[in-house]
């Protein structure tokens, strides 16, 4: 039999990089920690982790055994919450999203959830993707809100339980300029004509986007400035620091003094959607989607979700 708490410290181990930190993140020491590892070796008959001078790398077998640790430990908190449920009337929730994401889709699906399953309680963590799926493998969210660019999501393929996405809608990316610039009454506008301009980041993720469409356009963008924060990039904008790329779903609550243009063809865009565990979904679950659905305008219909390819 494997002991579940070497899966733990094997999880940790993979995660720091080395016994030491993942001993002082377990609270242990770090000589336990070799002693849990080797221990699992031995039950295996096959080294899980590389030693060196600059630390530990999982080996093919630690790396499958990880994934089992990832579906253990989630398997564990999904029984735990199950369990609570059976003591308690409320059943509850807990959601991941990103803020934009979470601003212009959750307040609706939510008030659907509340009022066809009135004793949930909800409780919502705002997270980038890239940080909201582990939480999921691990059992620690039973639903995530995640975005990507033309790439795969982030940790949505890997070791662990299975995930399935739920593609809710396409957010297009719209060119933020001052209200008095001479392209702001255009329908439409095309990158290269924004050349010569300075530009203002309204979250870190869309500088390599920018600078892949930019380097189509034939130009290298001058980048003025960088937030985390959609907007206060348009506050910049309205200043007159640059001009910035800035989502669909974030050009709400208007901001006097700037105007958002679309971009012609091809037009950047983020792909929002949903992430679930693969296995049969909560009633709360299935009625969060279904909200989530109707509030990114897909077409109303049975809750299904699909493998992530």
């Amino acid at each position: 039999m494997i002991d579940v708490q070497r899966l733990r410290v094997l999880r940790s181990v993979a995660e720091h990089g080395s016994f030491n930190r993942a001993a002082a993140a377990l609270r242990l020491t770090p000589s336990a920690v070799s002693q849990h590892i080797a221990a699992l070796e031995r039950s295996l008959g096959a080294p899980v982790v590389d030693r060196s001078t600059r630390g530990v790398t999982l080996t093919q077998a630690g790396r499958i055994m990880v994934g089992a640790a990832e579906s253990v430990a989630a398997e564990l908190a999904h029984a735990v919450r199950e369990i609570d449920r059976l003591g308690t009337s409320r059943s509850r929730l807990t959601i991941a999203t990103f803020t934009s994401g979470g601003q212009y889709l959750l307040p609706g699906a939510l008030t659907r959830l509340t009022a066809a399953h009135p004793g949930t309680v909800v409780h919502v963590k705002e997270v980038e993707p890239e940080d909201s799926l582990p939480l999921l493998r691990q059992g620690a969210v039973d639903l995530v809100l995640a975005y990507h660019f033309d790439g795969p999501l982030p940790g949505l393929h890997g070791p662990g339980p299975g995930v399935e996405w739920i593609p809710l809608m396409e957010d297009p990316l719209h060119v933020v300029l001052p209200g008095t610039h001479p392209l702001a009454g255009r329908p439409t506008v095309s990158l290269a004509e924004l050349a010569d301009e300075p530009w203002v980041l309204g979250c870190l993720k869309t500088e390599a986007y920018l600078r892949r469409y930019a380097e189509h356009a034939g130009f290298s963008p001058d980048v003025r400035g960088s937030t985390t924060d959609y907007f206060f990039a348009r506050s910049l904008v309205a200043a007159g620091v640059g001009l910035s790329l800035i989502p669909t779903v974030a050009l709400t609550p208007a901001l006097p003094g700037v105007r958002a243009v679309p971009l012609d063809a091809p037009t950047p865009a983020r792909h929002i959607g949903a992430a679930v565990l693969r296995r049969p979904c909560r009633p709360e679950v299935s009625t969060l989607i279904e909200g989530l659905r109707q509030d990114a305008g897909v077409a109303a219909g049975p809750v299904r979700v699909t493998p992530a390819r």
